[in-house]
């Protein structure tokens, strides 16, 4: 996957852009992010906020090596497919930005 193939996926599935990084936000505080993807020029880095608010490379991955799945499109070989409860906070991310987007069509 390339860059842009990367970021159409991630915001269509709950990742929202915050300057240049995809992120997803706690669903405790969905102003806080807690999962990100620093895309870079060659690489990838999947980051993620610890307690402490200090953010810890998880993986970092040249644009070559992330493929996707043949039937859901999520890209492998970045590590998010290891991750606990990844798809939970996806999939809370993106109802939250449907309901956002539904609050405001009905005001």
């Amino acid at each position: 996957m390339n860059k842009e193939e990367l970021t159409d996926w991630a915001l269509k599935n709950g990742w929202q852009l915050i300057g240049a990084d995809l992120c997803l936000m706690k669903p405790s505080n969905p102003k806080d992010a807690i999962v990100k993807l620093v895309l870079k020029g060659t690489v990838v880095n999947l980051e993620i906020k610890k307690p402490i608010g200090k953010w810890e490379k998880i993986s970092s991955v040249p644009y070559g090596k992330i493929t996707p799945d043949a039937e859901t499109g999520f890209p492998r070989g970045l590590g998010l497919e290891t991750m606990n409860n990844f798809s939970m906070l996806m999939e809370d991310n993106k109802n939250r930005m449907v309901f956002a987007k539904m609050m405001k069509k009905s005001e």
